[in-house]
């Protein structure tokens, strides 16, 4: 059902879990929200696919909860805030793995009446991550064949990872130039109009959803309102 919802709907439920999370202060509800996201990507069959993903978000989860206790907040302040950062952050994911780029620039356009300018860039942007994180593993293993060492001391990790940066940011770069010639090359900009092949209307289904969001929100604020949630 993830699957077939039009990508304004999935954007609404984007910003609807993340509403959810930054309105939530405890930690039984997060904690249900984040099983909620998790059994939806499980059921996508992205979640295999996306474990390492998720495994790094976790991690850092207990990061933000680590410097929480250090800035002197309580046991409960560090599990929201780690549970707040992975329920906003998981649905993204879904989102990403549910929805092809080309359907979501054409909802922003044509439903949300974003400019195609800036509805492009923010799904190139999209487009750069895996490649971006695929050319990151590449340089590593290129430097790591070279003698280059991530071991010793947290200084002399962020030195030595300098290394690995440099020829990153070199090649992202390179790669922007080439985009922006081939958008150039292709008149990108010069029409006012444009047309998409994919169908993007919202159906009956899509409206029933959104509707439900809206009234499980208000239920969420209500409950924040009694201290609940």
């Amino acid at each position: 059902m993830i699957k077939n919802m039009v990508p304004v709907t999935k954007l609404i439920a984007t910003f609807a879990f993340s509403f959810w999370a930054l309105v939530m202060h405890t930690t039984i509800p997060l904690i249900i929200l984040v099983a909620a996201e998790l059994l939806i990507l499980a059921v996508c069959g992205n979640l295999q696919r996306n474990s390492k993903a998720v495994g790094s978000l976790a991690v850092f989860a207990v990061f933000l909860g680590f410097v929480q206790l250090l800035g002197g907040g309580s046991v409960e302040s560090a599990y929201v805030t780690g549970l707040r950062m992975m329920a906003m952050t998981v649905v993204f994911i879904i989102l990403l793995t549910t929805t092809r780029l080309q359907d979501l620039t054409a909802a922003m356009v044509t439903q949300i009446k974003i400019p195609y300018e800036y509805a492009f860039m923010f799904t190139a942007a999209l487009r750069f991550v895996p490649d971006f994180i695929a050319e990151s593993k590449a340089v590593q293993e290129a430097q790591a064949c070279r003698g280059l060492s991530v071991k010793g001391n947290v200084f002399k990790r962020m030195i030595n990872y300098m290394s690995v940066i440099q020829p990153l940011m070199l090649k992202s770069l390179s790669r922007s130039e080439t985009m922006a010639l081939s958008l150039e090359l292709r008149g990108f900009g010069s029409q006012q109009r444009h047309s998409f092949m994919s169908n993007v209307q919202p159906n009956a289904m899509d409206y029933g959803l959104i509707g439900g969001m809206i009234l499980i929100s208000a239920v969420v604020i209500y409950l924040r309102i009694h201290g609940i949630v």
